[in-house]
């Protein structure tokens, strides 16, 4: 998630076309609060939730409008189970697309059986691929970010 949001940053300022180098990044063993300029809204804040503090991800869930997920499935059966989240936007995101060797998005999407998820899911789900680290799929992730709703 920083990853995205540095690679926002830098195309809001210099275009998607031109994203450079990534920086090194660690995975996020804590939380980050992040903001960043949208186009149709002034402002978002993006609160980032290690992998491994997911025993304390229901604590945020009162204050989301929106869920941003790139983890297992496991994770996101729970997110979508629980109550406060019922009514809120989820985007699944299949990050690191740019990795040899990988799996197809096709058999990622069988893999998890999001089919039945999104069938059973009280939530609207979007599934998208990205690389953060060389920006392809960022400008559909930051159309999500627009269109989703707000509190």
């Amino acid at each position: 998630m920083t990853l995205l949001c540095y690679g926002h940053c830098y195309a809001s300022s210099h275009g998607f076309d031109e994203l450079g180098a990534p920086p090194s990044t660690l995975p996020t063993v804590g939380t980050n609060l992040i903001e960043i300029n949208l186009k149709r809204r002034k402002k978002v804040t993006l609160r980032e939730l290690g992998g491994c503090m997911s025993p304390i991800w229901p604590s945020y869930y009162s204050e989301a409008s929106s869920v941003m997920i790139s983890s297992s499935c496991i994770q996101l059966l729970s997110l979508l189970a629980a109550e406060p989240l019922q009514g809120v936007s989820v985007l699944l995101i299949f990050n690191k697309r740019d990795m040899p060797c990988l799996m197809g998005f096709i058999e990622m999407k069988s893999l998890f059986r999001l089919e039945e998820i999104i069938e059973f899911a009280t939530q609207s789900i979007t599934t998208l691929e990205l690389s953060a680290s060389t920006g392809q799929g960022l400008q559909d992730v930051v159309g999500w970010l627009e269109s989703s709703p707000t509190k």
